[in-house]
C-alpha cells in the first residue's frame, strides 16, 4: 500500500532547507504521497527512509525505453487516468510489424517504405516510431537474417516477436544492441525469455490470455528473474475487450497503486480486426486509451497520418496550447515592398496562414504577435489580441525596418479591431485582410496593391 504523506514526513530529515523546492518537509511529504515530486529533490533523505518511501516516490506505471540515441521511444510513467486532470506524458510508440519469411528484397523495400514516411503537423515531424519482425517462419537463423536486413535498413527501435526463446536469441545476436522489446513471455517460456532479455538488456513483452491475475504472476516472475523493463499485452484482441482491460490496468496501477501490474500496455490492432479499417480503428482506441506500445499490421501513409495527428492532440498539455515563437516571419523572399499580414502565434493559426501564404508563391511579411498561443477569435475575445498589441509588435520586431509602407493585415475575423489599430499606429493603412486562410493566395493576388 502506498503511504500516506504524514507517513512519509515523518521518515524525511525534517529540515525545512527548501532544496528540494518545496517551502516545507511536509509540504514535500505531500507531493511524493500525490507522485507529484521525485524523492531525489532531497538532497538528505537517508538510505533507510530511500528504501520505505521507495513505494510512494517511484512511478506507479514504470518508464519503458526502447532504442538508442538516435532514436527512442519512451513509454509508461504515466500518473494521471485523464488528460485534463494533468496531462499525459509520453506518448504511444506506434510500431508497424513485419513478417521475416518474406525474400529479402521485398523486406528491405517494404521497411524503407515505412522509415521513409514523414509529414509535419503544426511545426512537428510526424513519423512511424518502429518495425516489429514477426517469427512467421518459425526459423531461428529466418529470422535473425530477417532482424539484420531491417537494422541494416533502420536505427530505429525494433520489437522482436515469437514465442521460441531461441529465435528471440538468434534475432538480438542481430539487432545491434538498441534496446530492442523482446517477447511475448508467456507460462511456458518465460525463464528462457527472461534470460535472453536480461543478456541483451532488451524489455520484455509479458502476455497473458486475459487473466490479469496470470499477468501479474508472470511479471512478478520476469522482474525476479532480473528483468524490470516490462510491457504487458493482456491477450484481449476485441475492441470490448482491450478497452475493458487496458482501463483495469490503467486503474489498478494508479488508483491502486498495484506494482506487479505497473507498466506499459502494448496493443496489437490488427489481430482480430476483420478488415484494415477496423485494424485503424483499434489502432486509434489504443492511441486513446492507454496504449503505450501500438503495432500495426498494415502500413498505409493516409491512415497512419490520422493515427499520429490523433495521438499528437491527446498527448499534448490541454493547458497549454501548441504555439510558435513570437517574430516576424518572411515567405517566398519578400522585400520591402511587400505586404504584411499579422496573426496569432497558436501553431496550428501560424501553419495554417504559413502554408497558404508560402503557396501563393508571392513574396509577404508575416507578423506573429503573443497571443499566448489561442486563435484568432479566442484570443480576441480574451483581450489577447487587440490594437494594443499588435501594435506594440510592430515596434518590438522593427518591422517598420524591414519595409517601406505603412500598410498591415490584419485578419477579417477581427476587422472591428481596425479603428483602434490605426489609433495605436498612426498613419498607417490598416486593411483587413480575409476570415480563412485559405483565402489568402486570392487576397494577395487580387486585393493587394
Amino acid at each position: 500500500m502506498p503511504l500516506s504523506g504524514l507517513e512519509i514526513y515523518k521518515l524525511l530529515p525534517k529540515t525545512n532547507c527548501k532544496e528540494c523546492g518545496f517551502p516545507t518537509c511536509l509540504a514535500f511529504a505531500m507531493k511524493l504521497a500525490a507522485k507529484q515530486a521525485d524523492l531525489s529533490a532531497c538532497p538528505y533523505v537517508s538510505e533507510e527512509a530511500k528504501q520505505a518511501l521507495e513505494a510512494a516516490s517511484a512511478p506507479p506505471i514504470r518508464l519503458v525505453t526502447l532504442g538508442g540515441a538516435d532514436h527512442k521511444v519512451e513509454v509508461g510513467n504515466e500518473t494521471v487516468l485523464f488528460r485534463h486532470e494533468k496531462t499525459f506524458f509520453h506518448q504511444p510508440g506506434v510500431f508497424v510489424r513485419v513478417p521475416d519469411n518474406l525474400p529479402a528484397a521485398e523486406l528491405e523495400a517494404k521497411v524503407g517504405e515505412i522509415v521513409a514516411f514523414k509529414t509535419e503537423r503544426v511545426g512537428m515531424d510526424l513519423f512511424v516510431d518502429g518495425i516489429a519482425v514477426q517469427n512467421v517462419s518459425g526459423n531461428a537463423d529466418t529470422f535473425a537474417q530477417a532482424v539484420a536486413t531491417v537494422r541494416a535498413k533502420t536505427k530505429r527501435p525494433m520489437i522482436l516477436l515469437s514465442e521460441n526463446p531461441a529465435a528471440i536469441a538468434a534475432g538480438l545476436a542481430k539487432e545491434g544492441g538498441l534496446a530492442p522489446l523482446v517477447g511475448p513471455a508467456t507460462a511456458q517460456n518465460w525463464q528462457e525469455m527472461a534470460k535472453a532479455a536480461k543478456a541483451a538488456n532488451a524489455s520484455i513483452l509479458v502476455r497473458a490470455d486475459g487473466d490479469l491475475s496470470a499477468l501479474a504472476e508472470l511479471a512478478e516472475n520476469v522482474k525476479a528473474a532480473g528483468v524490470e523493463s516490462i510491457v504487458l499485452d493482456p491477450g484481449a484482441r476485441t475492441l470490448y475487450g482491450n478497452l475493458a482491460l487496458f482501463t483495469q490496468l490503467r486503474r489498478l496501477a494508479l488508483k491502486k497503486n498495484f506494482r506487479p501490474l505497473g507498466y506499459p500496455l502494448a496493443a496489437f490492432p490488427g489481430e482480430g480486426a476483420g478488415s484494415f479499417e477496423e485494424e485503424v480503428v483499434a489502432a486509434a482506441q489504443a492511441v486513446a486509451k492507454y496504449g503505450g506500445i501500438v503495432v500495426l499490421d498494415h502500413f498505409d501513409p493516409a491512415a497512419m497520418y490520422i493515427l499520429l495527428t490523433l495521438r499528437l492532440n491527446i498527448y499534448t498539455d490541454p493547458q497549454k496550447p501548441i504555439q510558435v515563437s513570437p517574430g516576424v516571419y518572411e515567405f517566398n523572399a519578400p522585400k520591402p515592398e511587400s505586404p504584411l499580414l499579422v496573426t496569432t502565434n497558436f501553431s496550428l493559426t501560424y501553419f495554417s496562414v504559413a502554408g497558404e501564404v508560402e503557396a501563393s508563391g508571392l513574396p509577404a511579411w508575416l507578423l506573429i504577435t503573443d497571443a499566448e498561443g489561442m486563435s484568432v477569435l479566442t484570443a480576441w475575445a480574451a483581450g489577447k489580441f487587440d490594437a494594443e498589441r499588435i501594435a506594440k509588435a510592430v515596434k518590438a520586431f522593427n518591422v517598420p525596418d524591414r519595409i517601406n509602407h505603412k500598410k498591415i493585415v490584419i485578419p477579417g475575423l477581427v476587422a472591428t479591431i481596425s479603428g483602434e489599430l490605426e489609433e495605436e499606429l498612426p498613419g498607417w493603412d490598416v486593411r483587413v485582410g480575409p476570415r480563412e486562410a485559405v483565402d489568402i493566395p486570392s487576397y494577395l493576388k487580387n486585393v493587394w496593391k
